[in-house]
């Protein structure tokens, strides 16, 4: 990993272990959860959209699968919720794998068709299967503990997340900088290309889209028993819409820009609400003056601006 890179790590876990002490009540803590786990979601789709080049408009589906894992095994067969994570990782890990290879046959608009159907059948399924996932009112998630200790505050729930973004980091600089992490930039570049060097472009997609469909049912599962309730909102098309718009807005091929583009994004909405009845315009406007003048991202084009590469 570069020594640039370790900086930033270093400013995200100093950041992370102050925050929970300045930040001044549990609305404010709560916003701060879900942007680090926004963030982790977010991590795992750029690998996928900026490192490797491919498109993924269903990703909401896998959240959907993991949080609905973490309250359907539980409540209904007396699974343990970490043990429910697990399998809903498995069962996620599975899913993506199968449909890789057919669908990555695809490329462009087609590619991304393929990936947003896929996202609407797992979301009409969660709102039509009723006896099992409660339709689209959903239902309740219990609570998960380990050796006797319940994760039930915002603070519990804050370290959690803050550890898991953490190591997120870590590793997806370490992936990005490893033999694997330059196939996915070379298959960015040119799938031709790649393959003349002996890159097995099929192999490297199918496991980068897996990898990213696992960090977001892992997160899904996070998201359900931190929230204690689990909706289809969570697993619907508008929801895989908003966390692409974070990779693109943050910057695309940049694990920072990933963590800025969840926080953005997941704050805004808060910061928006003066605009009563206009949120929705305010916000659109300023993804639109964003992207014209800022095309590659809010990390990359700064980065630029100040000379310091990436």
């Amino acid at each position: 990993m570069q020594k640039n890179a370790y900086y930033g790590l270093y400013l995200v876990i100093g950041i992370l272990l102050v925050l929970p002490f300045v930040l001044p009540n549990s609305f404010y803590l709560d916003i701060a959860i879900r942007m680090a786990i926004n963030a982790v979601i977010v991590l795992g789709l750029n690998l996928l959209i900026g490192f490797a080049g491919q498109i993924s408009l269903g990703h909401a589906g896998f959240l959907g699968i993991g949080a609905y894992a973490s309250a359907v095994l539980p409540t209904h067969f007396g699974w343990h919720p970490l043990l429910a994570m697990g399998a809903g990782a498995v069962i996620t890990g599975l899913l993506a794998a199968l449909v890789a290879r057919p669908i990555f046959k695809l490329k462009g608009h087609y590619l991304a068709m393929a990936t947003l159907g896929i996202g609407i059948i797992i979301n009409i399924a969660v709102r039509t299967e009723a006896a099992w996932t409660g339709g689209p009112d959903g239902m309740p998630v219990p609570a998960v503990g380990l050796l006797g200790f319940e994760l039930s505050s915002d603070k519990h729930w804050y370290w959690v997340v803050a550890l898991l973004l953490s190591f997120s980091v870590w590793a997806s600089l370490n992936l990005i900088d490893s033999p694997f992490g330059r196939a996915l930039r070379a298959l960015h570049g040119s799938e031709v290309a790649s393959q003349v060097v002996g890159v097995d472009v099929v192999r490297y997609k199918v496991a980068i889209f897996v990898m990213s469909a696992v960090f977001a049912s892992l997160m899904g599962s996070v998201t359900a028993h931190y929230v204690g309730f689990v909706t289809p909102n969570l697993a619907d098309f508008f929801h895989s819409i908003e966390l692409v718009t974070m990779v693109v807005i943050g910057g695309m091929a940049s694990v920072y820009g990933s963590l800025v583009g969840a926080v953005l994004l997941t704050a805004l909405p808060q910061l928006l609400v003066a605009f009563e009845g206009w949120e929705t315009v305010v916000f659109g406007a300023i993804l639109m003056i964003s992207m014209i003048f800022m095309p590659k991202g809010l990390v990359p084009t700064l980065a630029a601006k100040l000379g310091k590469g990436k």
